[in-house]
């Protein structure tokens, strides 16, 4: 499931991407290709965290996987934010996106806190995901004050 939402989240900076490569970002932003490699990164520890919940057979497991997919629509929502409606709303779709952000970080907290317990590796695989919700909205509050 989590590669469909990857390669659904992807057409919209694959589509949109061009007033990107012009706007002013944060001095932190790593280069292109580095977004590329993390996110595969970043979606195999998803899906293998799914995939080690998913065998338990522990009673909180559907209020994990709830979670979860709340954590899939959002990862799809901020691309479509971000770089779908910038083109048409300006700084208002990257205000928008950084809510959406904030909150896709809330959630893949609370990812961790419902896979942790069923599994420990699970929560552990989800770590680096938050981390890097956090670095990107970082990005996201930069991108959206200044452009």
């Amino acid at each position: 499931m989590s590669w469909i939402v990857s390669l659904l989240g992807s057409l919209p900076i694959r589509m949109n991407a061009g007033w990107y490569a012009l706007a002013d970002k944060a001095p932190w932003t790593p280069p292109g290709w580095f977004f590329g490699s993390v996110w595969l990164v970043l979606y195999a520890a998803l899906a293998v965290a799914a995939w080690l919940v998913w065998r338990q057979r522990r009673r909180h497991r559907r209020a994990a996987f709830t979670v979860y997919g709340v954590l899939l629509l959002l990862n799809l929502v901020w691309p479509l934010m971000f770089f779908g409606l910038y083109p048409a709303m300006g700084a208002a779709a990257l205000w928008l996106a950084l809510l959406v952000i904030g909150a896709h970080a809330v959630v893949a907290t609370l990812t961790v806190l419902s896979f942790g317990p069923i599994s420990r590796t699970a929560g552990v695989l989800m770590l680096p995901y938050v981390s890097w919700l956090v670095f990107s909205a970082s990005l996201n509050l930069y991108a959206a004050v200044n452009n």
